[in-house]
């Protein structure tokens, strides 16, 4: 196990920094947070214990989170320590616009500001929709006390007419089906009601359930956390467990930076591989793995994952929801059968204080259509696939588990889009010159060019290609995809086209070269050609004139390190501030 020695307890934590002692400030401290009726004793010295909530009712996903909130209460205080709840920014991603995106490194500085400024020993950290999860991991880990994460979990599996409904993914499949003609407006309508049916996030594995499954990969929440449902009574235990153990982790002081190495990573990289995960967890582990200093790369990625089978057969890339998912027996069940693949760092230190291995050893896998054997993977090369080439010099990705391998080694002529409303107003246009050989370009969709870097990589076929039966084309672009999504989708493409990459060059006729197995992604033109082209590029978007939309403009970095703002990296610790009075 990674090298870890509880320290000896009982010590001085740096809440005592506030609140131990007769002075006129610890007397302020003290009585100001007494008006909440809290009794004297709560300040001798015991762990205080944050509860970092981002429950909103404009983040439908978190919805619950308050609930759950005074669970975690129950558990600090059994163990005790002090509970103290307070709100952070609240990433929604079904309503923030113009991309949840480009709030994750805002609501990471809430977390990290919060956590440092205030008299806390450690966190819980509550979470649920996709961008909550890693904003208070970065955040978190930033700060470096004593954190654990609590997920909110999935809502229950949605049904209509006998058939699963999957949040988002049958969204994408729907909208496509009213295109070609094969569903009715009132027929999407009426689905509309089974969709969302209880409290919690995704159901299936997108980037919500993707998330928590990295933040227990990660070893930063307990072992079972990512897949109980939102409405289980064993989602509340969790919490309240948790509860409990954040206040011994204080004692022994365990923090982020000893459970996030470089061994936690490649754990969840290759978690991602085989629960088909969202290429989402990409971008937010490489930001995580630069808040802890852990030299984190897309290459890392490609190499980790390649030769992981996916083994979870769930939407978008298979049959199932998370419900089943957790009845299978969840998360546990997958690290466990990497671990005796042989590929697992079993050593691996967790929240728990023990080892990732002896966390899941004892499991059982109570469904194998659910949680595939090796030998009947939905496919043997899982992972994400980081493709390179003068398209996308510094890197793109691609997930081959949601692709159509037919596609995956492709030659076609493309046809550009040169941002959002360019694709909008031509897509529907039954003039516009497609078929299903083509490959549709949009650019000025990445973290500047949005801005935020929207979910928008998974654009919608023409109708005229829906209307002759197919459902896939290759699609390359600087934006992301939803983790519900599907498809034979390049996303991430680096440098990004608003930012001066050659992506933002690349002109209607021009062919274009994918080889997923040989990792290559080639704009067929000559290298003066590129050069002149670039040579001539001005940008298309441009800065914006203040307020967060300009910081984020000026300081956000390119997908392929993670879309951190510059001036983030790194740990700055939690060191007591001076006095505010």
């Amino acid at each position: 196990m990674s090298a870890f020695t509880p320290k000896p307890w009982p010590r001085k934590l740096r809440s005592q920094e506030w609140f131990g002692g007769t002075s006129r400030d610890h007397i302020y401290h003290r009585s100001w947070m007494k008006n909440q009726g809290l009794p004297a004793d709560l300040f001798d010295g015991r762990p205080v214990i944050g509860i970092c909530n981002t429950w909103s009712q404009l983040t439908p996903c978190n919805a619950h989170l308050r609930d759950l909130a005074e669970r975690v209460k129950h558990g600090i205080y059994e163990a005790g320590g002090l509970p103290l709840e307070f709100p952070v920014f609240s990433t929604g991603e079904s309503a923030l616009r113009p991309s949840a995106m480009m709030f994750r490194n805002l609501a990471a500085m809430d977390v990290e500001e919060a956590l440092r400024g205030n008299p806390l020993d450690g966190v819980v950290l509550l979470a649920g929709c996709d961008k909550t999860t890693p904003a208070v991991l970065m955040g978190a880990a930033s700060a470096d006390l004593p954190a654990i994460v609590v997920s909110g979990g999935p809502m229950l599996n949605g049904w209509f007419r006998g058939e699963r409904v999957g949040s988002g993914t049958a969204l994408w499949q729907m909208s496509e089906a009213i295109k070609a003609g094969t569903m009715s407006h009132d027929d999407f309508l009426e689905a509309e009601q089974a969709m969302s049916r209880s409290p919690g996030s995704c159901n299936t594995m997108g980037t919500a359930s993707t998330m928590a499954s990295m933040a227990e990969a990660l070893g930063m929440a307990l072992s079972g956390n990512a897949a109980i449902p939102a409405v289980d009574s064993r989602r509340r235990v969790m919490a309240h467990l948790s509860g409990r153990r954040i206040v011994e982790m204080v004692k022994d002081e365990l923090k982020p930076s000893d459970i996030l190495t470089r061994e936690a990573f490649e754990n969840a990289i290759r978690v991602n591989g085989a629960i088909g995960g969202s290429t989402n967890a990409v971008i937010h582990l490489l930001a995580l793995a630069g808040r802890v200093g852990v030299d984190l790369t897309l290459d890392d990625w490609d190499r980790l994952g390649r030769d992981i089978p996916t083994i979870v057969n769930l939407m978008p890339s298979g049959k199932y929801l998370m419900e089943e998912f957790f009845y299978a027996g969840g998360l546990p069940v997958v690290i466990k059968m990497l671990g005796e693949g042989g590929k697992l760092n079993r050593d691996a230190l967790t929240v728990s204080g023990g080892s990732m291995w002896d966390e899941v050893k004892a499991v059982r896998n109570w469904n194998d259509d659910v949680i595939r054997p090796v030998d009947r993977a939905l496919t043997q090369q899982g992972g994400i696939a980081v493709l390179r080439g003068n398209l996308a010099p510094r890197g793109a990705v691609l997930k081959p588990s949601a692709a159509s391998p037919h596609l995956m080694q492709h030659r076609g002529r493309a046809v550009v889009f040169e941002d959002i409303d360019d694709y909008k107003a031509k897509i529907n246009d039954e003039a516009l010159d497609v078929d299903e050989t083509c490959v549709l370009v949009l650019k000025n969709c990445g973290p500047k060019g949005y801005p935020g870097m929207a979910e928008v990589g998974n654009m919608g076929l023409p109708p005229k290609v829906l209307r002759k039966g197919i459902s896939d084309m290759v699609r390359i672009s600087d934006a992301r995809m939803s983790g519900t999504a599907y498809g034979t989708v390049v996303l991430h493409t680096s440098p990004e086209a608003a930012a001066g990459g050659p992506l933002a060059v690349v002109r209607d006729g021009d062919m274009i070269e994918l080889d997923v197995a040989g990792r290559r992604l080639h704009l067929d033109i000559s290298e003066e050609e590129l050069e002149r082209r670039l040579a001539g590029w001005k940008p298309a978007v441009e800065r914006p004139e203040s307020g967060y939309a300009q910081l984020f403009h000026d300081h956000v970095q390119g997908a392929d390190t993670g879309a951190d703002f510059d001036f983030l990296k790194g740990c700055r610790g939690h060191p007591v501030g001076r006095d505010s009075h």
